[in-house]
């Protein structure tokens, strides 16, 4: 069964070799081992977690080399649920992306350059979850780098080129955190094996120990998106095509919030910036809501919804008990599932209504039912409305946070209530304005040509030219007026076609997977539909398994907490 343990970060890699082999052909076999591949890990994840739940944390050492010298993968309970829901996650987003591309009219995007990238950062994730080192844990991370940085540029328009250099220059500067932290702990332990750490670091002056602990946290954070340090993520997120973005927002975030459950657990129990964490978790609560409360586009009420929320996920960590431990982990879960499918809605509202900006949508529950139900269950979910798992795990963090009984637990306790009720309020007013009123006037029709997201005065003068016409964009009668919007902004800035307007500030610009104008339609492509529906279903059965979701991440928390399991598993003994 240790042999197993590799093959989710493994298959990815060779297949994608096998597709950058292969190049722009065959597509319709392109499209099937990429849903094959993924398919295979989400099964191999799901052994790998039941087999680490029944006879305890799995181990392999790769060449046989042992610690410190070889590189250690590591599959517990805790990374098992991981690659499990991410897996689950990646697949369903992997099939609307098929969608996508069939509605964007344009096979070769997809497959040629999405579907390499998209399962090189499946393998960084993996990687992420069973690293059993420090080294290979910044592997991972680097691994998710490069490919996310393609993914955010993809087709290489303006708005995304800047929103993904952002992105890249806040990683980079984490990653070069990440190596001086690496080379602060092999100089003070001799290792960066994480079981040998566990036991070294207990040696070490409890000053130079708090610094490393302050060192992975800060970096972790970035990652995770902790506030005060997730400034770049509302402007990174949002331009990206929907599968990128629901994919970013739902799970890239979550590795940070792993890496912060493993070595917090693992290396510094009984962690001295307790504290701190408990106001990082606070802030992230109260300034995201807040951020997302004043926002008027989707995309971006999401993406501050997703900073708050980061908030439940640090409570729990710094609670550091077996309670908030376990809350914590059952909120990783169901939020990676909840706020993946909501940006994936988001992509369904753009393409039928050519917008995600809320002032200028409604008439949807009316008019489009099916995508009002899809809306309204996670929109509930991530607001912790009872039964639902956003419920379970909010419930399970603030009674730990009451056992606790500190001043520092019992605002949290606070702050995670009125977290909950404005995350009530604001998934409302998305209600409200774009589902349950009246379509605004001057709302897009169907067959409107939007605007690709780069949008300037040379396309302006082409627009009605066939050789300026972006690639893969679709031929509608009026398109040449359409097309001709750009003009509307006074500032010369991108406006969203078809409208005649400038694009309100902080709105997104739709566009398709290479920045080609998209057709907007009434009638959504099937796969899209039928994979959001099934992470919709997914996040129902977190509720529908709620006692055996609980029981698991009762004994990952209580495995976390002894440590010997994973040592012993790791160091033979």
């Amino acid at each position: 069964m240790n042999a197993l343990v590799p093959l989710p970060v493994v298959l990815p890699l060779c297949v994608t070799g096998l597709k950058l082999a292969i190049g722009p052909r065959l597509h319709r076999f392109q499209r099937f081992i990429s849903i094959a591949v993924l398919g295979a890990v989400l099964v191999l994840s799901v052994v790998l977690m039941v087999s680490a739940d029944r006879h305890g944390p799995l181990s392999v050492h790769l060449g046989d080399f042992a610690p410190p010298v070889g590189i250690t993968l590591v599959a517990d309970r805790l990374a098992g649920l991981m690659l499990t829901v991410s897996s689950a996650v990646t697949l369903l987003v992997l099939v609307y992306s098929l969608g996508q591309g069939m509605a964007d009219r344009d096979d070769q995007a997809p497959v040629g350059v999405f579907h390499p990238a998209y399962l090189i950062l499946v393998a960084g994730v993996s990687c992420t979850f069973l690293a059993g080192d420090l080294v290979n844990l910044y592997v991972g991370f680097e691994i998710m780098l490069v490919a996310s940085f393609v993914l955010l540029t993809i087709g290489g328009t303006a708005t995304r080129i800047r929103a993904g250099s952002t992105y890249v220059i806040i990683s980079l500067f984490s990653s070069v955190l990440f190596l001086v932290a690496i080379a602060m702990t092999y100089a003070v332990a001799g290792t960066v094996n994480l079981a040998q750490l566990a036991e070294r670091l207990q040696e070490v002056p409890p000053g130079v120990r708090t610094l490393l602990e302050a060192m992975l946290l800060t970096v972790f954070a970035i990652k995770a998106a902790v506030f005060p340090l997730a400034a770049w993520l509302p402007d990174s997120y949002p331009t990206a095509p929907a599968p990128v973005t629901a994919v970013f927002a739902g799970l890239l975030t979550k590795v940070g919030v792993y890496s912060m459950l493993r070595t917090q657990t693992l290396l510094f129990p009984g962690h001295r910036l307790g504290d701190l964490l408990m106001l990082a978790a606070l802030a992230s609560m109260v300034v995201g809501i807040l951020g997302a409360v004043a926002q008027t586009d989707l995309k971006r009420v999401l993406s501050f919804t997703l900073i708050s929320h980061i908030g439940y996920m640090v409570f729990g960590i710094a609670l550091a008990g077996g309670g908030g431990i376990s809350g914590a982990i059952v909120y990783v879960a169901h939020h990676i599932t909840v706020q993946t499918t909501l940006f994936l809605v988001a992509g369904l509202i753009e393409r039928r209504d050519g917008t995600t900006e809320l002032t200028r949508l409604g008439g949807l529950a009316r008019t489009a039912p099916l995508l009002a139900v899809l809306f309204f269950v996670p929109a509930m979910n991530l607001a912790g409305i009872p039964p639902l798992s956003g419920f379970i795990g909010k419930l399970g963090l603030m009674r730990a946070g009451v056992a606790d009984g500190g001043g520092w637990a019992w605002a949290l306790v606070a702050g995670s209530a009125a977290t909950s009720l404005l995350t009530l309020y604001v998934m409302a007013k998305v209600w409200n304005l774009a589902f349950w009123r009246d379509a605004p006037p001057g709302a897009e029709e169907e067959g409107v040509v939007l605007e690709s997201a780069e949008d300037d005065d040379t396309d302006d003068e082409t627009g009605d030219d066939e050789e300026g016409r972006a690639p893969g964009s679709a031929e509608t009668p009026g398109s040449g007026e359409a097309s001709g919007s750009g003009e509307a902004s006074g500032s010369g800035g991108p406006a969203e076609a078809g409208s005649g307007l400038p694009v309100p500030a902080g709105a997104v610009v739709s566009a398709g997977f290479l920045g080609q104008s998209i057709t907007t339609t009434k009638h959504l492509p099937w796969p899209m539909l039928v994979a959001t529906g099934a992470a919709v279903a997914l996040g129902l059965s977190y509720t529908v398994l709620g006692g055996p979701l609980t029981t698991f991440t009762q004994a990952a928390a209580t495995e976390l907490l002894a440590r010997t399991p994973y040592i012993e598993a790791v160091l033979g003994r």
